[in-house]
């Protein structure tokens, strides 16, 4: 079965699927598309869980596969030293970062900017530098209100396919693979962080959202950055 195809009922498969099934579905997502695109299937490592998990599939598939993580001045110290322990692991995990001057405080009163000079640009470099002709990410629908439109396999930018293996997944699901596999994480969720973003701009929060902890008080609370609704190929990639 061509899974790069499919038109599937995302709530169907969310909720008739098992685990095992949804790791069998995951698995083969991956693997179709690394035998399609081959060096240009690039996993996008944002050091949360569900990244972890996809990066954990990726190297069940071929550990072959390369990934890139997108960091910011302004990332927790936990997620700095996992950061650090990651790339120790696996050096072909590649670190993109800008240190261009902002505002002081910009995420207070401007995050749409703040997040798109610390985080969407870094993701056009890496697109760019790394050749990346398809992009696998730890997307669910499941996390929140902002994603529930996705597809597993998408072509948002011409020229660039993103693949959501786990876009099925729930957050039990994603926890019950990183045990059974003796996955690491980040140490900031045993303080009861359940998404991890920018220090200043992530919250503990209790709501059923996943996401509702970030960017708390302002007009992108529980939303997103940007990296997923913005173009990251073509004019739109910056060079450094």
């Amino acid at each position: 079965m061509d899974l790069l195809q499919n038109s599937d009922d995302l709530k169907e498969l969310v909720d008739t699927l098992t685990y095992k099934q949804k790791v069998e579905r995951s698995m083969a997502l991956i693997e179709q598309a690394y035998h399609k695109y081959g060096e240009g299937l690039v996993v996008a490592n944002s050091l949360g869980k569900d990244s972890v998990c996809v990066w954990a599939l990726a190297k069940m598939v071929s550990p072959k596969i390369k990934g890139f993580i997108v960091t910011t001045r302004y990332k927790p110290e936990e997620t700095i030293r996992f950061m650090h322990e990651e790339v120790a692991r696996y050096p072909e995990l590649r670190i993109y970062r800008n240190d261009e001057e902002i505002p002081d405080r910009l995420y207070e009163y401007d995050p749409d900017r703040c997040c798109n000079v610390l985080k969407v640009l870094p993701t056009r470099w890496a697109i760019e530098e790394m050749n990346v002709s398809c992009w696998v990410t730890g997307l669910r629908c499941t996390e929140g209100r902002t994603r529930t439109e996705y597809r597993e396999v998408e072509e948002r930018d011409k020229g660039l396919m993103k693949l959501n293996p786990i876009l099925v997944w729930k957050e039990r699901e994603v926890w019950q693979f990183l045990a059974l596999n003796g996955v690491r994480v980040n140490q900031l969720y045993a303080r009861g962080y359940r998404s991890l973003g920018c220090a200043p701009c992530t919250k503990i929060s209790t709501d059923d959202n996943e996401r509702a902890g970030r960017w708390i008080g302002t007009s992108k609370c529980g939303g997103e950055c940007g990296i997923h609704t913005r173009p990251l190929k073509g004019e739109f990639a910056v060079q450094r």
